[in-house]
């Protein structure tokens, strides 16, 4: 797992990048530890970008992390949108096509990680393509 690479912005915070990273390591040792294994992060495709991808067995994992300081505008589950949804429904389907497979050929979820403060909530089975 790479480290959070050290870094503060002008008022001694850190970037949004550097939070996001730090929180997608939390989530990722989170689903480790409750058994699943990584396979990659931050891939980036015509279709958007997949926070983590895991495997649950035989089952594919695309997870969504969302961080929210606080939960002021609806906290971090909120900020998953239909838009959102497709968005890496379309990044996901890209990503198995490219290894030769799709949503009616492999078994696949979409679980998002919540994380609202220091507060971790995982909901697996999300959503899926029927959105």
């Amino acid at each position: 797992m790479e480290p959070v690479p050290p870094g503060r912005n002008q008022v001694g915070e850190l970037n949004r990048r550097q939070i996001g990273a730090e929180q997608e390591q939390r989530a990722r040792q989170y689903l480790e530890r409750a058994g699943l294994k990584w396979v990659a992060s931050n891939v980036h495709s015509r279709g958007g970008e997949l926070d983590l991808i895991m495997r649950d067995g035989h089952c594919w994992v695309f997870v969504e992390v969302r961080y929210r300081r606080d939960a002021r505008f609806g906290g971090a589950l909120a900020s998953v949108t239909r838009q959102k949804q497709h968005k890496l429904l379309r990044a996901a389907a890209f990503w198995l096509a490219q290894r030769g497979g799709s949503f009616e050929t492999v078994n696949c979820r979409f679980d998002i990680i919540a994380i609202t403060g220091t507060a971790l909530e995982w909901l697996p089975n999300a959503f899926n393509a029927d959105v």
